[in-house]
């Protein structure tokens, strides 16, 4: 999945080479807490539940990487991996349809909830001071996701890998010598259903090369159509810390 993005970023470096150019590392954990996870499938004949409702999941540690490279210092082009997964364990309440087989109530339950997500973003930075800066740019994103629901002799996988076009936001405003105030995310919204994956930080400049942060993500969105509706929300507690050489 990786070597999706490996061509592009290496023709940019090479283009870029006799520009003005920084790297970034950027790595981020924390804790994420599901807040909704509404499952049906298939979306026009299985049972509608919520996850979160039905079975049960604590606090879960998350970790995600991204690798950045800003050239002509308005350019930034950035590469993201966001593995993410839950165990949900329990019973459930009634009878559940889900993939063509039906789950009892009052039987142990494991639903487990793998959501990875990979992204290429180009972002264009329109405001650039030593004070602000802000950008838009475009993220592709591919998924690589599945939902695994399990009881004693029984189970069921739908899995899905797929392409997400996303806009993408930056603001960073840096209101005292070394702290600043960091939104950015990806985000976008159709009929057929949504994404949104913003966080709200506050960056300390620990050196001039390394800045640390801690803040607020929030993940939300789904899908809705014949085969698969499924809406999350996810939030996050995170720290950070981004390294520029």
């Amino acid at each position: 999945m990786n070597r999706i993005f490996y061509l592009p970023l290496s023709i940019l470096f090479f283009f870029s080479g006799n520009l003005f150019a920084q790297a970034l590392a950027d790595a981020e954990a924390g804790l994420v807490m599901p807040t909704y996870n509404d499952i049906r499938i298939p979306g026009d004949g299985g049972t509608l539940f919520d996850a979160n409702e039905q079975l049960s999941t604590g606090l879960k540690v998350y970790y995600r990487f991204r690798a950045g490279y800003r050239f002509g210092d308005r350019h930034n082009v950035f590469l993201l991996f966001a593995p993410l997964q839950l165990t949900y364990t329990g019973a459930f309440r009634q009878p559940i349809a889900y993939m063509g087989s039906t789950f009892g109530p009052e039987e142990p339950t494991t639903l487990t909830y793998v959501f990875n997500s990979y992204r290429l973003t180009y972002r264009y930075d329109f405001i650039e001071s030593d004070r602000i800066r802000a950008g838009a740019g475009l993220t592709a994103k591919i998924r690589d996701a599945y939902i695994d629901v399990a009881q004693e002799g029984l189970s069921a996988r739908k899995s899905n890998v797929g392409f997400v076009p996303l806009i993408n936001l930056y603001f960073n405003w840096r209101f005292a010598e070394r702290f600043g105030l960091l939104v950015e995310g990806d985000g976008l919204a159709s009929p057929q259903g949504r994404a949104f994956d913003f966080e709200v930080a506050l960056p300390f400049q620990v050196t001039d090369q390394l800045t640390a942060r801690i803040g607020y993500r929030f993940l939300e969105g789904g899908a809705d159509n014949d085969e698969v509706y499924n809406f999350t929300l996810l939030q996050y507690g995170l720290g950070a810390l981004s390294l520029r050489f």
